[in-house]
């Protein structure tokens, strides 16, 4: 079997080309980081109250009064969708009866919303939530426009290896790009709620086919070191780096449509990128398109500035290779045996609560208190530290204690939220950002775990499941923020007891670092159970067998 990386050694692991093709893809990465999170901003709720209308012909006195009052997070405030019954203060303020001294107020009755809402314009000048009143009793559709992205990004999940594989990554990534771009833009103009939100889920769909399709690229074209910094660090520190924009752009334009524009547009800037960036040589090789793969290795060779073989692969020996019949496995093995599917249970509940830790923090930023333009921002930078600690976890220690450790740091802090005494909401900011740095580490990790713990006829199916199970943590989190409106804590105490119970959880996983990666699922049974052992003892493998690779770090 031939080896392209050894094929093609003769590049380097660093030159022009493979700086270009790394920063590059990792720029294209930026969109996904500030559209990823824009409901944050877009579906933002601002104080409101019932809109008492001039017609109804108060005096001042009763106009201030007609708002009941009602507790919220321990002090009295004005009710958010309840007023006074119009008709009894309309008959009171005729009788030049005064609110408080000839009326118990408590003895009014109350009514709904049936004149709308008056919205402050302090933060935002104008949401999806004041323009179409998803508030009161349809405040449920502002959770459910968010859920229905990560919906979009589980069917893009679906799609976009599907495409990328049958089309080539190339063309599947500047396609789905051009439908986030272009839905995005048609977005801007929504007339309606459900308009809104279903082009909302095609740009979901749209987001993560590019992600996943740039991932991949990547992956292919680097070689095996920058690969791995590129898995690591490249494409989620550029993610960070677009999260971090979007407070920005937020804090200075406050209507949505506007800044709904402002984060579509730049996707017209990576059209030129069409020209930098060449296809995937791997994947026109198992396409047999061995003469285009050639002539792409050909042409990084010259800007790497060496010499190529005249022939880099042979047709025979590819045309031999793709002729022969392998041996297909199916979803089923992932629950086949008594260890891989004990793996498989826990590696879903693993990423389905990190998923749901790591979006509703980010979700829940304008709900802390001060600035939530800073507090987006604070929770954006938190992530780079986050990405740089986790890739030195994964260099230099053990895969299950630094994957508990962190989600241990993550879930405590969050749990020690309720305990901060309310005149010291700093360290409760800081708790949070503390929360979402371990939170943020174990995401970065359990892609590199989970890929390890697999044997490599299932490993990417065993890693797809596990990102489905993470679309679904998604698609649930916004609910977790949700409950914020009937308990302030609620929501951190809930992820930060899966977070802490989910860390225990990963101590039975078996350890992998340092450790050979199974090839068949043969080998993984040789594992006794699902406790930790000591899987440095050399196996027995047949003769016809080569030694597997000895990992540190990560193997996509």
């Amino acid at each position: 079997m031939y080896d392209y990386d050894l094929l093609t050694g003769f590049l380097g692991e660093w030159g022009p080309f493979q700086r270009l093709i790394f920063f590059l893809l990792s720029a294209s990465i930026i969109p996904n980081g500030f559209n990823g999170l824009s409901a944050v901003f877009l579906a933002g709720t601002p104080e409101h109250q019932c809109r008492v209308p001039a017609s109804a012909n108060l005096s001042s006195q009763w106009l201030n009064a007609s708002i009941p009052l009602e507790e919220r997070d321990g002090r009295q405030v004005p009710s958010r969708c309840r007023r006074y019954r119009l008709d009894a203060l309309r008959n009171f303020s005729a009788l030049s009866l005064e609110p408080g001294r000839d009326v118990n107020l408590s003895q009014v009755e109350t009514e709904k919303c049936l004149d709308g809402w008056e919205y402050s314009r302090d933060p935002y000048l104008s949401t999806i939530v004041s323009e179409w009143n998803l508030v009161c009793d349809n405040d449920w559709k502002s959770p459910l426009t968010t859920s229905l992205f990560f919906v979009g990004v589980l069917v893009g999940s679906f799609m976009s290896g599907l495409l990328s594989d049958k089309f080539g990554r190339k063309n599947v990534m500047f396609a789905t790009m051009g439908v986030q771009t272009g839905f995005g833009f048609i977005q801007v103009f929504s007339t309606s709620w459900e308009m809104f939100s279903v082009l909302f889920l095609i740009v979901g769909m749209g987001q993560i086919s590019n992600y996943v399709a740039a991932f991949v690229l990547g992956t292919e074209i680097l070689g095996k070191s920058i690969r791995i910094i590129y898995c690591t660090l490249g494409v989620c520190i550029f993610y960070a780096f677009g999260y971090m924009l979007l407070p920005l752009c937020a804090y200075f334009i406050r209507d949505w449509r506007t800044l709904l524009l402002t984060l579509t547009l730049p996707g017209l800037l990576y059209v030129p990128l069409w020209w930098f960036i060449p296809e995937s040589p791997r994947w026109l090789l198992a396409q047999g398109r061995i003469q285009e793969a050639e002539a792409i290795i050909q042409k990084a060779a010259k800007q790497n500035g060496v010499q190529a073989p005249a022939i880099i692969f042979d047709p025979i020996e590819l045309e031999d290779l793709n002729s022969r019949d392998q041996q297909t496995n199916s979803i089923l093995d992932l629950v086949r045996t008594r260890n891989i599917r004990s793996i498989t249970i826990m590696s879903l509940i693993l990423w389905m609560v990190i998923s749901i830790g790591y979006f509703g923090l980010s979700l829940d930023t304008p709900n802390l208190h001060g600035d939530i333009y800073l507090n987006c921002f604070l929770s954006a930078v938190i992530e780079v530290p986050a990405y740089i600690i986790s890739w030195l976890l994964l260099q230099n220690l053990p895969r299950r204690y630094s994957m508990a450790g962190v989600l241990f740091l993550g879930g405590c802090v969050l749990l020690f939220i309720q305990l901060v005494p309310s005149h010291l909401n700093a360290v409760s900011i800081i708790l949070v950002m503390i929360g979402k740095f371990g939170i943020t580490a174990s995401f970065s990790m359990v892609y590199v775990y989970t890929a390890e713990l697999y044997p490599t006829v299932v490993r990417n199916m065993g890693v797809g499941a596990s990102s489905m199970a993470s679309r679904i943590g998604s698609i649930l989190s916004p609910y977790f923020v949700y409950l914020g409106a009937y308990d302030r804590f609620l929501p951190y105490i809930l992820m930060g007891s899966l977070t802490v119970l989910t860390g225990i959880l990963t101590l039975f996983l078996p350890e992998s670092y340092g450790t050979s990666l199974p090839d068949t699922v043969d080998q993984m049974l040789r594992v006794k159970g699902i406790k930790y052992r000591n899987t440095s003892k050399i196996k027995r493998r047949s003769k016809n067998e080569e030694d597997p690779v000895i990992l540190k770090t990560t193997s996509f």
